[in-house]
């Protein structure tokens, strides 16, 4: 959660939440190879992603600096992170997601005549 809150930009394979707060724009995702591929398969798929992205895409951006020297590009994602992930992935979602889904529906009594 800290990490969003700074504006940490996400290079990652598109599983446990960062396939949910991945929106293209926010970040890089590296998409699976498929359900079927073997351990192997797959690993190679994710580092050629991985050092194709850094080499085409990350870096790049990183260093496109405008004439005062500032990566507008770079700090668009910035924004768009913050903007994006901090409200989705913190502590005041995931409480209200706690006390609606499990402690509300915990304390609900059954009727008292059946």
């Amino acid at each position: 959660m800290k990490a969003a809150l700074n504006g940490v930009l996400n290079l990652s394979v598109l599983d446990g939440w960062w396939v949910e707060g991945y929106n293209g724009a926010n970040g890089w995702g590296i998409q699976p190879l498929s359900e079927q591929a073997d351990t192997q398969a797959q690993d190679h798929h994710d580092a050629e992603q991985l050092y194709r992205i850094l080499e085409q895409e990350v870096v790049p951006l990183f260093y496109q600096r405008d004439r005062d020297g500032i990566p507008r590009g770079w700090l668009q994602m910035v924004k768009e992170c913050i903007r994006t992930i901090a409200p989705q992935f913190c502590t005041t979602r995931m409480l209200k997601d706690y006390v609606g889904l499990m402690y509300r529906a915990a304390t609900v009594r059954p009727p008292t005549t059946w």
